[in-house]
């Protein structure tokens, strides 16, 4: 029966989302996001065995129904001057729009319950919280740009992603950080080109979507679980830290590929400032991904020889391998089809 219901509440969850992304006024793009709200917060409520779920859930509800109650109001104060014929406070009514669903999302500097949401959740749901549920807010914010205000946070939500990421123990809060980057990154994307961002944001969930399986196959969520050698494969642990780096964006993996179009995107368009700061930012959360994985592979190594028999080697599915292959090979496979034709 649970299992029903989680199905029905899923299928509310992408029809709210469709409801927004398809809608043709305010009003309509709002209610899709409320049904997304409220089928999310029963999905988010699975694990009863974790405390951290309900109050999750209760600080997403509540932050995001104090965003939707302002979004509301900014869109009848818009059509209120619109219908009267008045331009006074039309910046202002952008700004509120822009602000509300920036919230909505998790960029900064509205990012304050992101990450404290993150560490509640199952891996599954944190994933739906890191891809999907950003689809509309950002759909929305194409449509309502405001450029001074933009520059700001994009900075600022590159800026605490990788500040935030450096001195985190638990793997979702690291998870959250990175996210929070890489919204700055969609956003940057976002600036020049409509269709770059959602290349950018395709690319995040697939390489999102092949770590979280992993983690959410090996059950962990803290370092301290990685650093034990001894109960998991080598190979595994490889494939963990290829992925992160590849999520960091360090060449040559899939990663890499998003931002580096971005980057040609910026150059073309001579925003030099703007893309110095966002790849000095990007370095420090490569920084955190390449010190992790070098103090476990390096300095950490230890494996007990009595251990015969590894239990972890049957964990990785063959979804997981396809996904980690893609992950890594994947730019330099585009790259070799490129060149062929």
């Amino acid at each position: 029966m649970k299992k029903i219901s989680n199905n029905i509440f899923l299928m509310m969850l992408i029809f709210g989302t469709l409801v927004t992304i398809s809608s043709n006024s305010w009003l309509g793009a709002w209610m899709g996001l409320e049904i997304n709200l409220l089928s999310f917060i029963p999905l988010m409520n699975d694990n009863k065995k974790n405390l951290l779920t309900s109050e999750s859930s209760l600080k997403y509800f509540l932050t995001q129904a104090f965003a939707s109650s302002i979004l509301l109001f900014a869109i009848i104060m818009l059509m209120f001057f619109y219908n009267n014929n008045m331009n006074l406070y039309n910046s202002f009514n952008e700004l509120l729009i822009l602000s509300t669903l920036l919230l909505k999302s998790g960029a900064a500097p509205f990012h304050f319950w992101f990450p404290e949401v993150m560490e509640g959740l199952s891996w599954i749901n944190g994933l739906i919280l890191m891809t999907w549920q950003k689809i509309a807010p950002l759909m929305l914010i194409s449509y309502n740009f405001i450029y001074k205000f933009f520059m700001i946070t994009i900075i600022l939500s590159m800026l605490i992603g990788s500040l935030g990421g450096l001195n985190q123990t638990s793997i979702r809060k690291l998870m959250a950080f990175s996210s929070i980057n890489h919204l700055g990154w969609m956003l940057l994307a976002m600036m020049n080109n409509e269709m770059l961002w959602m290349i950018y944001f395709l690319l995040y969930s697939l390489l999102s979507f092949s770590i979280v399986l992993m983690f959410n196959n090996f059950k962990l969520f803290y370092f301290n679980q990685i650093f034990n050698m001894s109960m998991m494969n080598p190979i595994v642990k490889l494939f963990i830290f290829l992925n992160l780096l590849s999520l960091g964006g360090l060449p040559p993996f899939l990663g890499f590929l998003p931002k580096w179009l971005v980057i040609q995107n910026l150059v073309t368009m001579n925003q030099l400032f703007i893309l110095t700061i966002s790849v000095c930012l990007t370095l420090i959360t490569l920084y955190f991904y390449l010190r992790l994985s070098y103090s476990i592979f390096m300095l950490n190594y230890q494996k007990n020889s009595w251990l015969l028999k590894n239990n972890f080697n049957n964990k990785l599915s063959f979804t997981s391998l396809i996904f980690n292959f893609i992950s890594i090979s994947g730019l330099v496979m585009m790259s070799m089809i490129y060149v062929v034709t």
